[in-house]
């Protein structure tokens, strides 16, 4: 067994998903993430 983890946009995950069930890809758990980045003036201390 291994475990893959991948970030994709939201729009791409109907994509996806199909892909991995046409190789006989079984269980995926999705996770929705919301954050920021560095773009946005965040400073760390």
């Amino acid at each position: 067994m291994k475990k893959i983890e991948a970030i994709i946009k939201p729009f791409k995950l109907d994509e996806v998903k199909e892909a991995l069930q046409d190789l006989g890809l079984q269980g995926m758990t999705v996770v929705e993430a919301k954050g920021f980045g560095r773009q946005k003036g965040h400073t760390e201390l």
